[in-house]
């Protein structure tokens, strides 16, 4: 609170207890019992206090690296200092190593990213993926829609409808969905688009309108791309559900074989042996079994 003296002069800060923050940096420190010199008044009113409900971050594997990273991911953490870019970036890396065969352990890797370096989009991107793939839909729109907002990138747009269905809001999604020109996106995003807004329109009963939405040009059963299994089998779930059988049928096995001609290793066709470095992972239960 500033006032001023009896003379008129200019305002005087006040400091707690009515003393003036001049005056109390000008008093000497006394010495405690220890002999080392007591802390003025006014640097222990800024003393940090230490969280003790902030989460410790899961470990990471010797083994993994930086270099485990993709180089243009890495190149997004040159602005961040040397230990904490490299430690976001082992972060990163263990979300790629197992977002696939446990989400919930890579999205706590993407958490502990976020809290090192929560002002890279990619950083914010992968958060708001890892939230998707567990089911936090709140999160996953509240993380990929601040990455839309830092980069003007609609690449994660389908998740985005696809979490605003999670939370059951469906003509959100399908509002969501209008707001960009469907031809400026890339083949895979447009067709992850409309597997979305054709769920969402399921979720309002309209099948006839989600079949529609299916029906883009990259729904050919001539030409087989990696987007084209899951388009296929969207297709063919949605002509079960209005009925229409026979169709439902051709398309599942259009949808086979595509799956066939993208990944034969999931099939176990043209199998192919290779050793790799075998690395152990701590799972969640022994994470949290150190707290």
């Amino acid at each position: 609170m500033a006032e001023r003296n009896d003379r008129g002069g200019k305002p005087r800060r006040e400091g707690p207890a009515g003393r003036s923050d001049r005056g109390d940096r000008a008093r000497p420190a006394r010495d405690s019992r220890d002999g080392a010199p007591e802390r003025p008044a006014w640097q222990t009113r800024v003393t940090p206090k230490v969280r003790s409900d902030k989460p410790k971050s899961p470990p990471i594997p010797e083994e993994i690296t930086p270099a485990d990273l993709l180089m243009p991911i890495r190149v997004q953490l040159k602005t961040l200092s040397v230990e904490n870019a490299e430690m976001t970036a082992r972060h990163l890396a263990m979300v790629d190593l197992l977002i696939e065969q446990d989400p919930a352990l890579a999205h706590q890797h993407a958490v502990a990213a976020a809290a090192r370096a929560g002002r890279i989009p990619v950083v914010r991107e992968t958060l708001g993926i890892t939230a998707y793939r567990t089911g936090d839909f709140a999160l996953a729109l509240r993380e990929l829609l601040t990455h839309r907002r830092m980069t003007a990138s609609n690449d994660q747009l389908p998740l985005i409808v696809d979490s605003e269905r999670g939370l059951g809001r469906p003509e959100r999604a399908l509002e969501l969905a209008r707001s960009v020109d469907k031809a400026t996106l890339s083949p895979t995003v447009r067709v992850n688009l409309a597997i979305a807004t054709s769920g969402a329109r399921l979720d309002l009963g309209q099948n006839d309108l989600a079949l529609a939405e299916l029906e883009i040009k990259e729904l050919d059963s001539s030409r087989v791309f990696e987007y084209s299994p899951p388009l296929f089998w969207a297709y063919a779930d949605t002509l079960e559900a209005l009925g229409r059988e026979t169709e439902a049928k051709k398309w599942s096995a259009l949808a086979e074989r595509a799956e066939k001609a993208v990944s034969p290793e999931a099939t176990g066709e043209d199998e192919e042996l290779s050793i790799i470095e075998e690395i152990v992972i701590p799972s969640m239960k022994d994470w949290k079994a150190r707290d």
